[in-house]
Protein backbone atom coordinates (compact mmCIF):
# COMPACT_ATOMS: atom_id res chain seq x y z
CA UNK A 1 0.00 0.00 0.00
CA UNK A 2 1.32 3.19 -1.28
CA UNK A 3 2.42 6.11 1.85
CA UNK A 4 0.20 8.68 2.69
CA UNK A 5 0.93 11.82 1.12
CA UNK A 6 0.06 14.88 2.62
CA UNK A 7 0.84 19.00 1.31
CA UNK A 8 0.09 22.19 2.16
CA UNK A 9 -2.67 23.68 0.60
CA UNK A 10 -2.32 27.61 0.40
CA UNK A 11 -6.26 27.12 -0.70
CA UNK A 12 -7.04 25.68 2.56
CA UNK A 13 -4.37 26.87 4.89
CA UNK A 14 -3.90 23.50 6.33
CA UNK A 15 -1.66 20.50 5.70
CA UNK A 16 -3.86 17.69 4.12
CA UNK A 17 -4.35 14.04 2.60
CA UNK A 18 -3.55 14.01 -0.90
CA UNK A 19 -6.73 12.78 -2.69
CA UNK A 20 -6.20 12.80 -6.56
CA UNK A 21 -9.42 13.01 -8.78
CA UNK A 22 -8.20 10.36 -10.66
CA UNK A 23 -5.45 7.59 -9.38
CA UNK A 24 -5.14 6.67 -12.69
CA UNK A 25 -4.34 9.78 -14.07
CA UNK A 26 -2.42 12.59 -11.19
CA UNK A 27 -1.96 16.07 -12.56
CA UNK A 28 0.30 18.90 -11.78
CA UNK A 29 0.95 22.31 -13.08
CA UNK A 30 3.82 24.86 -12.28
CA UNK A 31 4.79 28.01 -13.53
CA UNK A 32 8.00 28.29 -15.73
CA UNK A 33 10.23 31.09 -16.72
CA UNK A 34 9.14 34.25 -18.45
CA UNK A 35 12.12 33.66 -21.34
CA UNK A 36 13.44 37.62 -21.64
CA UNK A 37 16.86 36.86 -20.01
CA UNK A 38 18.87 34.15 -17.99
CA UNK A 39 17.19 32.65 -14.98
CA UNK A 40 18.51 33.21 -11.61
CA UNK A 41 19.24 31.36 -8.93
CA UNK A 42 16.01 31.95 -7.08
CA UNK A 43 14.15 30.68 -10.32
CA UNK A 44 15.58 27.31 -10.08
CA UNK A 45 14.09 26.58 -6.56
CA UNK A 46 10.42 26.17 -7.48
CA UNK A 47 12.03 23.76 -10.66
CA UNK A 48 13.70 21.75 -8.28
CA UNK A 49 11.26 21.38 -5.53
CA UNK A 50 8.36 20.65 -8.10
CA UNK A 51 10.96 18.48 -9.62
CA UNK A 52 11.13 16.69 -6.67
CA UNK A 53 7.46 16.33 -6.20
CA UNK A 54 7.12 14.96 -10.01
CA UNK A 55 9.49 11.97 -8.77
CA UNK A 56 7.76 11.83 -6.07
CA UNK A 57 4.21 11.26 -7.29
CA UNK A 58 5.78 8.92 -9.96
CA UNK A 59 7.22 6.65 -7.22
CA UNK A 60 3.50 6.65 -5.93
CA UNK A 61 0.99 6.39 -8.38
CA UNK A 62 3.36 4.76 -11.38
CA UNK A 63 5.42 6.79 -14.15
CA UNK A 64 2.43 6.11 -16.33
CA UNK A 65 -0.05 7.96 -13.97
CA UNK A 66 1.34 11.34 -13.65
CA UNK A 67 1.44 14.27 -15.83
CA UNK A 68 3.25 16.96 -15.52
CA UNK A 69 2.59 20.35 -17.23
CA UNK A 70 6.15 23.22 -16.48
CA UNK A 71 4.89 26.49 -19.07
CA UNK A 72 6.91 29.06 -20.82
CA UNK A 73 5.81 32.45 -20.76
CA UNK A 74 6.65 34.06 -24.23
CA UNK A 75 4.74 37.13 -24.66
CA UNK A 76 5.58 39.85 -22.58
CA UNK A 77 6.26 43.22 -21.69
CA UNK A 78 9.64 42.25 -20.44
CA UNK A 79 10.73 40.14 -23.51
CA UNK A 80 9.40 43.29 -26.12
CA UNK A 81 11.74 45.53 -24.56
CA UNK A 82 15.02 43.04 -24.10
CA UNK A 83 14.17 42.15 -27.76
CA UNK A 84 14.67 45.81 -28.87
CA UNK A 85 16.81 46.67 -26.80
CA UNK A 86 19.08 43.91 -28.59
CA UNK A 87 18.10 44.60 -32.14
CA UNK A 88 16.49 41.34 -32.56
CA UNK A 89 13.51 39.72 -33.21
CA UNK A 90 11.57 38.71 -30.12
CA UNK A 91 11.14 34.78 -31.24
CA UNK A 92 15.33 34.95 -31.46
CA UNK A 93 14.90 36.21 -27.90
CA UNK A 94 12.75 33.66 -26.73
CA UNK A 95 13.93 30.84 -27.97
CA UNK A 96 17.82 31.40 -26.89
CA UNK A 97 16.69 32.33 -23.37
CA UNK A 98 14.89 29.22 -23.18
CA UNK A 99 17.40 26.91 -25.02
CA UNK A 100 19.78 28.58 -22.22
CA UNK A 101 16.95 27.87 -19.47
CA UNK A 102 17.64 23.97 -20.63
CA UNK A 103 20.52 23.74 -20.31
CA UNK A 104 21.15 25.16 -16.96
CA UNK A 105 17.84 22.81 -15.55
CA UNK A 106 19.00 19.79 -17.13
CA UNK A 107 22.66 20.67 -15.81
CA UNK A 108 20.97 20.72 -12.24
CA UNK A 109 19.56 17.22 -12.82
CA UNK A 110 15.78 18.33 -13.37
CA UNK A 111 13.66 15.88 -15.38
CA UNK A 112 12.96 16.76 -18.84
CA UNK A 113 10.33 15.79 -20.91
CA UNK A 114 12.29 13.61 -23.04
CA UNK A 115 13.47 11.91 -19.85
CA UNK A 116 10.18 10.48 -19.10
CA UNK A 117 8.33 10.91 -22.27
CA UNK A 118 7.08 7.43 -24.13
CA UNK A 119 6.19 7.27 -28.40
CA UNK A 120 2.57 6.31 -28.37
CA UNK A 121 1.62 7.05 -24.61
CA UNK A 122 0.44 9.54 -23.46
CA UNK A 123 3.02 12.66 -22.53
CA UNK A 124 3.96 12.62 -18.94
CA UNK A 125 5.79 15.93 -19.39
CA UNK A 126 4.53 19.18 -21.48
CA UNK A 127 6.12 22.24 -21.27
CA UNK A 128 3.84 24.31 -23.51
CA UNK A 129 4.55 27.73 -25.06
CA UNK A 130 1.82 30.66 -24.04
CA UNK A 131 2.38 31.97 -28.05
CA UNK A 132 1.11 28.37 -29.18
CA UNK A 133 -2.29 28.45 -27.17
CA UNK A 134 -2.85 32.19 -28.15
CA UNK A 135 -6.32 30.52 -29.35
CA UNK A 136 -7.62 28.71 -26.39
CA UNK A 137 -6.83 31.91 -24.62
CA UNK A 138 -9.22 33.42 -27.16
CA UNK A 139 -11.64 30.89 -26.82
CA UNK A 140 -11.99 31.15 -22.89
CA UNK A 141 -11.95 35.43 -23.02
CA UNK A 142 -14.92 35.32 -25.14
CA UNK A 143 -16.28 32.64 -22.72
CA UNK A 144 -15.83 35.34 -20.14
CA UNK A 145 -17.25 38.14 -21.98
CA UNK A 146 -20.87 36.34 -22.62
CA UNK A 147 -20.88 34.97 -19.30
CA UNK A 148 -20.76 38.96 -17.78
CA UNK A 149 -17.40 38.33 -15.92
CA UNK A 150 -15.71 40.43 -18.79
CA UNK A 151 -16.09 43.48 -20.76
CA UNK A 152 -14.42 45.41 -23.71
CA UNK A 153 -13.01 48.81 -22.80
CA UNK A 154 -11.36 50.96 -24.91
CA UNK A 155 -9.85 47.71 -27.41
CA UNK A 156 -9.06 46.12 -23.74
CA UNK A 157 -10.94 43.28 -23.10
CA UNK A 158 -11.25 43.53 -19.06
CA UNK A 159 -12.36 40.77 -15.97
CA UNK A 160 -14.59 42.14 -14.36
CA UNK A 161 -14.00 41.44 -10.23
CA UNK A 162 -16.96 41.97 -8.43
CA UNK A 163 -18.72 39.36 -11.07
CA UNK A 164 -17.14 36.84 -8.79
CA UNK A 165 -18.26 37.24 -5.32
CA UNK A 166 -15.50 35.11 -3.34
CA UNK A 167 -12.52 36.74 -5.20
CA UNK A 168 -9.32 36.49 -2.90
CA UNK A 169 -10.03 32.86 -1.76
CA UNK A 170 -7.06 32.02 -2.93
CA UNK A 171 -4.89 34.89 -1.06
CA UNK A 172 -7.05 35.32 1.51
CA UNK A 173 -7.17 39.20 1.04
CA UNK A 174 -10.43 41.07 1.78
CA UNK A 175 -11.71 42.77 -0.78
CA UNK A 176 -11.82 45.99 0.39
CA UNK A 177 -8.02 46.16 1.34
CA UNK A 178 -7.43 45.05 -2.59
CA UNK A 179 -9.42 48.01 -3.67
CA UNK A 180 -7.67 50.24 -1.78
CA UNK A 181 -3.94 49.09 -2.17
CA UNK A 182 -5.04 49.18 -6.30
CA UNK A 183 -5.98 52.34 -6.17
CA UNK A 184 -2.82 53.77 -7.65
CA UNK A 185 -2.90 55.17 -11.56
CA UNK A 186 -5.77 53.17 -12.44
CA UNK A 187 -7.28 53.59 -15.78
CA UNK A 188 -10.00 55.38 -16.80
CA UNK A 189 -11.42 52.28 -18.63
CA UNK A 190 -11.78 50.05 -15.71
CA UNK A 191 -14.89 49.59 -13.81
CA UNK A 192 -13.03 48.70 -10.69
CA UNK A 193 -9.57 49.08 -9.71
CA UNK A 194 -9.49 45.34 -9.20
CA UNK A 195 -10.19 44.35 -12.81
CA UNK A 196 -7.44 42.97 -14.50
CA UNK A 197 -6.63 42.96 -18.21
CA UNK A 198 -7.36 39.49 -20.04
CA UNK A 199 -6.31 40.98 -23.75
CA UNK A 200 -4.88 44.27 -24.74
CA UNK A 201 -4.35 46.28 -28.03
CA UNK A 202 -0.58 45.55 -29.33
CA UNK A 203 1.74 48.45 -29.47
CA UNK A 204 3.43 48.71 -33.17
CA UNK A 205 6.63 46.13 -33.47
CA UNK A 206 5.15 44.20 -30.71
CA UNK A 207 3.34 40.39 -31.53
CA UNK A 208 -0.14 40.72 -31.88
CA UNK A 209 -3.25 38.47 -32.76
CA UNK A 210 -6.45 38.57 -33.81
CA UNK A 211 -8.65 40.10 -31.01
CA UNK A 212 -11.75 38.50 -28.95
CA UNK A 213 -14.47 39.94 -28.11
CA UNK A 214 -15.34 41.28 -31.64
CA UNK A 215 -12.37 44.16 -31.36
CA UNK A 216 -11.18 44.90 -34.77
CA UNK A 217 -7.52 45.81 -33.86
CA UNK A 218 -5.08 43.07 -33.64
CA UNK A 219 -3.46 42.70 -29.77
CA UNK A 220 -2.65 40.01 -27.26
CA UNK A 221 -3.22 38.87 -23.73
CA UNK A 222 -2.80 39.62 -20.79
CA UNK A 223 -0.14 37.70 -18.23
CA UNK A 224 -2.53 35.76 -16.29
CA UNK A 225 -5.03 34.20 -19.27
CA UNK A 226 -2.22 31.54 -20.38
CA UNK A 227 -1.77 29.54 -17.28
CA UNK A 228 -5.83 29.15 -17.21
CA UNK A 229 -5.39 28.60 -21.32
CA UNK A 230 -2.52 25.81 -20.80
CA UNK A 231 -3.78 24.14 -18.03
CA UNK A 232 -7.29 23.27 -18.82
CA UNK A 233 -5.69 22.08 -22.37
CA UNK A 234 -2.89 19.73 -21.03
CA UNK A 235 -5.11 19.09 -17.48
CA UNK A 236 -8.50 19.20 -17.96
CA UNK A 237 -10.68 22.43 -16.22
CA UNK A 238 -10.03 21.39 -12.82
CA UNK A 239 -6.94 19.21 -11.87
CA UNK A 240 -5.14 18.37 -9.14
CA UNK A 241 -2.22 20.28 -7.81
CA UNK A 242 -0.92 23.76 -8.79
CA UNK A 243 2.50 24.71 -8.10
CA UNK A 244 4.84 28.20 -7.85
CA UNK A 245 6.47 30.07 -6.03
CA UNK A 246 4.99 32.32 -2.68
CA UNK A 247 5.62 35.87 -4.83
CA UNK A 248 2.81 34.35 -7.82
CA UNK A 249 -0.07 33.70 -4.64
CA UNK A 250 -1.67 37.41 -5.56
CA UNK A 251 -2.11 38.43 -8.25
CA UNK A 252 -0.95 36.06 -10.58
CA UNK A 253 -2.48 33.20 -9.39
CA UNK A 254 -5.82 34.37 -7.93
CA UNK A 255 -6.32 35.89 -11.25
CA UNK A 256 -6.31 32.39 -12.77
CA UNK A 257 -8.77 31.18 -10.00
CA UNK A 258 -10.82 33.66 -10.66
CA UNK A 259 -10.46 33.00 -15.10
CA UNK A 260 -10.61 29.50 -14.65
CA UNK A 261 -13.72 29.08 -12.07
CA UNK A 262 -15.92 31.80 -13.95
CA UNK A 263 -15.34 30.13 -17.42
CA UNK A 264 -15.81 26.66 -16.90
CA UNK A 265 -18.14 27.12 -13.87
CA UNK A 266 -16.02 24.73 -11.28
CA UNK A 267 -15.81 25.17 -7.62
CA UNK A 268 -11.97 25.53 -7.65
CA UNK A 269 -9.20 25.17 -10.54
CA UNK A 270 -6.42 22.93 -8.81
CA UNK A 271 -7.33 20.83 -5.69
CA UNK A 272 -3.89 21.55 -4.11
CA UNK A 273 -2.16 24.82 -4.20
CA UNK A 274 1.51 24.60 -3.41
CA UNK A 275 3.77 27.48 -2.70
CA UNK A 276 7.59 27.98 -2.17
CA UNK A 277 9.11 30.61 0.01
CA UNK A 278 11.35 32.85 -0.96
CA UNK A 279 15.25 33.04 -1.40
CA UNK A 280 17.64 35.60 -0.39
CA UNK A 281 21.60 35.41 -1.10
CA UNK A 282 23.91 35.73 1.99
CA UNK A 283 21.27 37.04 4.83
CA UNK A 284 19.72 40.02 1.89
CA UNK A 285 17.17 39.98 -1.33
CA UNK A 286 18.58 39.67 -4.52
CA UNK A 287 19.19 42.71 -6.24
CA UNK A 288 21.05 43.54 -9.13
CA UNK A 289 21.88 46.88 -7.67
CA UNK A 290 23.53 45.41 -4.44
CA UNK A 291 25.54 42.99 -6.54
CA UNK A 292 24.23 40.02 -5.53
CA UNK A 293 22.32 39.08 -8.60
CA UNK A 294 23.05 35.48 -9.61
CA UNK A 295 22.28 33.61 -12.62
CA UNK A 296 21.68 29.66 -12.18
CA UNK A 297 24.67 29.51 -14.97
CA UNK A 298 26.66 31.68 -12.34
CA UNK A 299 26.76 28.87 -9.89
CA UNK A 300 26.92 25.98 -12.12
CA UNK A 301 30.45 27.78 -13.02
CA UNK A 302 31.65 26.72 -9.90
CA UNK A 303 29.53 23.69 -8.49
CA UNK A 304 28.45 20.83 -9.90
CA UNK A 305 24.38 20.41 -10.80
CA UNK A 306 23.92 18.51 -7.69
CA UNK A 307 25.61 20.16 -5.05
CA UNK A 308 23.19 23.56 -6.05
CA UNK A 309 20.08 21.30 -5.54
CA UNK A 310 21.43 19.78 -2.60
CA UNK A 311 21.65 22.91 -1.32
CA UNK A 312 18.11 23.99 -2.34
CA UNK A 313 16.53 20.70 -0.50
CA UNK A 314 18.86 20.96 2.88
CA UNK A 315 15.74 23.90 3.85
CA UNK A 316 12.00 22.94 3.51
CA UNK A 317 10.07 24.46 0.13
CA UNK A 318 8.03 26.41 2.53
CA UNK A 319 10.62 28.06 4.19
CA UNK A 320 12.78 31.13 3.26
CA UNK A 321 16.16 29.93 2.09
CA UNK A 322 19.51 31.86 2.59
CA UNK A 323 21.59 31.18 -0.05
CA UNK A 324 25.24 31.01 0.83
CA UNK A 325 28.70 29.97 0.07
CA UNK A 326 29.09 27.80 3.38
CA UNK A 327 26.08 26.12 2.53
CA UNK A 328 27.35 25.03 -0.90
CA UNK A 329 30.36 24.23 0.49
CA UNK A 330 28.07 22.01 3.03
CA UNK A 331 26.71 20.40 0.47
CA UNK A 332 29.90 19.56 -1.35
CA UNK A 333 31.28 17.74 1.44
CA UNK A 334 28.25 15.91 2.16
CA UNK A 335 28.16 14.68 -1.35
CA UNK A 336 31.93 13.86 -1.55
CA UNK A 337 31.28 11.71 1.68
CA UNK A 338 28.08 10.27 0.10
CA UNK A 339 30.15 9.34 -2.99
CA UNK A 340 32.53 7.88 -1.19
CA UNK A 341 29.97 5.53 0.71
CA UNK A 342 28.05 4.55 -2.47
CA UNK A 343 31.25 3.42 -4.56
CA UNK A 344 30.40 1.66 -7.31
CA UNK A 345 27.24 -0.35 -5.32
CA UNK A 346 24.04 -0.89 -7.12
CA UNK A 347 21.19 1.18 -5.84
CA UNK A 348 18.97 -1.37 -3.48
CA UNK A 349 15.81 -2.13 -5.51
CA UNK A 350 13.74 -0.44 -3.22
CA UNK A 351 14.18 3.82 -1.73
CA UNK A 352 13.85 3.13 1.85
CA UNK A 353 10.93 3.69 3.73
CA UNK A 354 12.05 6.43 6.07
CA UNK A 355 13.09 8.53 3.14
CA UNK A 356 9.87 8.02 1.10
CA UNK A 357 7.80 8.66 4.45
CA UNK A 358 9.85 11.83 5.27
CA UNK A 359 8.82 13.02 1.37
CA UNK A 360 5.55 12.03 1.74
CA UNK A 361 5.16 14.70 4.98
CA UNK A 362 5.07 17.91 2.56
CA UNK A 363 7.83 17.23 1.40
CA UNK A 364 9.76 17.44 4.49
CA UNK A 365 13.38 16.94 2.65
CA UNK A 366 15.36 18.06 5.89
CA UNK A 367 14.10 15.02 7.39
CA UNK A 368 14.63 12.96 4.17
CA UNK A 369 18.20 14.22 4.05
CA UNK A 370 18.08 13.26 7.38
CA UNK A 371 18.04 9.72 6.59
CA UNK A 372 20.02 9.48 3.42
CA UNK A 373 23.08 10.87 6.56
CA UNK A 374 21.99 7.72 8.43
CA UNK A 375 22.57 5.66 5.82
CA UNK A 376 25.54 6.52 5.25
CA UNK A 377 26.69 6.98 8.42
CA UNK A 378 28.48 4.11 10.86
CA UNK A 379 26.49 1.42 9.62
CA UNK A 380 26.21 2.41 6.10
CA UNK A 381 24.33 0.71 3.72
CA UNK A 382 25.56 1.93 0.18
CA UNK A 383 22.73 0.51 -1.85
CA UNK A 384 20.66 2.05 0.20
CA UNK A 385 21.57 5.16 0.49
CA UNK A 386 21.83 5.19 -3.59
CA UNK A 387 18.45 4.65 -3.85
CA UNK A 388 17.16 6.87 -1.73
CA UNK A 389 19.90 10.00 -3.14
CA UNK A 390 18.25 8.90 -6.54
CA UNK A 391 14.77 10.03 -5.82
CA UNK A 392 16.12 13.42 -4.95
CA UNK A 393 18.13 13.44 -8.18
CA UNK A 394 21.19 13.03 -6.11
CA UNK A 395 24.76 10.81 -6.84
CA UNK A 396 24.31 11.33 -10.45
CA UNK A 397 27.50 13.38 -11.05
CA UNK A 398 25.59 16.32 -12.86
CA UNK A 399 27.95 17.73 -15.46
CA UNK A 400 27.03 19.71 -18.65
CA UNK A 401 26.33 17.71 -21.74
CA UNK A 402 30.22 18.56 -22.82
CA UNK A 403 31.57 17.98 -19.93
CA UNK A 404 29.87 14.51 -19.80
CA UNK A 405 31.42 13.67 -22.98
CA UNK A 406 34.80 14.49 -22.03
CA UNK A 407 34.77 12.29 -18.70
CA UNK A 408 33.18 9.46 -20.81
CA UNK A 409 35.80 9.45 -23.31
CA UNK A 410 38.37 9.82 -21.18
CA UNK A 411 37.46 6.07 -18.92
CA UNK A 412 38.98 8.10 -15.71
CA UNK A 413 37.65 6.88 -12.38
CA UNK A 414 35.13 9.61 -11.40
CA UNK A 415 34.76 8.21 -8.22
CA UNK A 416 39.06 7.81 -7.67
CA UNK A 417 39.29 12.20 -8.69
CA UNK A 418 36.51 13.01 -6.62
CA UNK A 419 38.01 11.34 -3.50
CA UNK A 420 41.40 13.18 -3.96
CA UNK A 421 40.00 16.07 -4.77
CA UNK A 422 38.51 15.79 -1.04
CA UNK A 423 41.91 14.74 0.11
CA UNK A 424 43.06 17.83 -1.08
CA UNK A 425 40.43 19.77 -0.23
CA UNK A 426 41.14 18.63 3.30
CA UNK A 427 45.07 18.96 3.46
CA UNK A 428 44.85 22.53 1.82
CA UNK A 429 41.75 23.56 4.84
CA UNK A 430 44.78 21.68 7.37
CA UNK A 431 47.63 23.73 6.03
CA UNK A 432 49.21 20.66 4.94
CA UNK A 433 50.45 21.68 1.71
CA UNK A 434 52.69 19.07 0.44
CA UNK A 435 49.80 16.60 1.01
CA UNK A 436 48.04 19.44 -1.18
CA UNK A 437 50.03 19.17 -3.76
CA UNK A 438 50.81 15.32 -3.65
CA UNK A 439 47.35 15.15 -4.51
CA UNK A 440 47.34 17.48 -7.30
CA UNK A 441 50.03 15.59 -8.99
CA UNK A 442 48.19 12.74 -9.08
CA UNK A 443 45.66 14.00 -10.26
CA UNK A 444 47.54 15.54 -13.17
CA UNK A 445 48.85 12.44 -13.86
CA UNK A 446 45.06 11.04 -14.26
CA UNK A 447 44.83 14.14 -16.68
CA UNK A 448 42.49 16.29 -14.88
CA UNK A 449 43.19 19.68 -14.22
CA UNK A 450 41.83 20.86 -10.77
CA UNK A 451 41.12 25.14 -11.33
CA UNK A 452 40.99 26.83 -7.62
CA UNK A 453 38.36 29.29 -7.61
CA UNK A 454 38.56 32.69 -5.70
CA UNK A 455 34.94 31.40 -4.08
CA UNK A 456 37.01 28.82 -2.06
CA UNK A 457 35.48 26.17 -4.24
CA UNK A 458 37.52 23.45 -6.87
CA UNK A 459 36.57 22.00 -10.41
CA UNK A 460 37.73 19.68 -12.39
CA UNK A 461 37.87 19.23 -16.34
CA UNK A 462 39.75 16.32 -18.13
CA UNK A 463 42.72 18.06 -19.45
CA UNK A 464 43.44 15.61 -22.25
Amino acid sequence: MAPMLRLYNTLTGAKETFAPIDPEHVRIYACGPTVYDAAHIGNARPIIVFDLLFRLLRRLYGPEHVTYARNVTDVDDKINARAAERGITIRELTDGTLAQFHRDVRDLGVLMPEDVNVAGERPRFVEPRATDHIAEMVAMIDALVRSGHAYVAEDHVLFDVPSMPDYGGLSKRPLDEMEAGARVEVAPYKRSPLDFVLWKPAKPGEPSWPSPAGIAAPGRPGWHIECSAMSAKHLGQTFDIHAGGIDLIFPHHENEVAQSRCCFGTPVMANVWLHNGFLQVEGEKMSKSLGNFITIRDVLKDWPGEVVRLTMLKTHYRQPIDWTLRGLEESSRVLDRWYNVAGDAPAAHDIPEPVVDALCDDLNTPAAINELHRLGGAEAQPGALRAGAHLFGLLTRTRSSREQEAVAASGLDVAAVEALIADRRTARAAKDWAASDRARDALAAMGVAVKDNKDGTTTWTVAR
